[in-house]
């Protein structure tokens, strides 16, 4: 057995795949494309229901359709929280103002400054972070 600068070449030197790491391994197959449509006719309420078993599994319908029938594997994703975006702006701007109150807070304790405003701010921070979570919560139920 020989290394660096060795005439022989073994079959795990030069451009030879280890056999531990044969070449090819781990690699995923390659995507068939899809080109081809498929059209049914059903029932109002059949589409309904197709759209609605899809909606809840957080899927198109025609993945749905290819699980089913075995074609692809399932693969399940967090499904999108549906929260009013009004929720969601008006969330962002409090969290906003309080990252804000909170920087103040911080340089306030960190020259010394432990008064009785700091201590108010403080609580009143508690207060709010508890609402925020208390609102982020029902809406999540909703």
């Amino acid at each position: 057995m020989s290394y660096a600068g060795a005439a022989d070449m073994g079959p795990c030197e030069g451009r030879h795949a280890s056999p531990s790491n044969p070449t090819g391994a781990g690699k995923a197959p390659a995507k068939e494309s899809l080109t081809e449509t498929f059209v049914f006719r059903c029932t109002a309420s059949e589409k309904a229901q197709l759209r609605a078993k899809a909606e809840a599994a957080g899927l198109p319908a025609s993945t749905l359709l290819r699980e089913a029938l075995g074609l692809t594997e399932a693969r399940r994703r967090k499904p999108i929280p549906r929260v009013d975006p009004a929720l969601v702006l008006a969330v962002g701007r409090i969290g906003g103002n309080v990252n804000q109150i909170a920087r103040w807070l911080n340089h306030a304790m960190k020259v010394g400054r432990t008064d009785l405003d700091t201590l108010t701010v403080a609580r009143r921070l508690v207060v709010i972070e508890r609402q925020l979570a208390a609102l982020l919560d029902e809406a999540r139920r909703c």
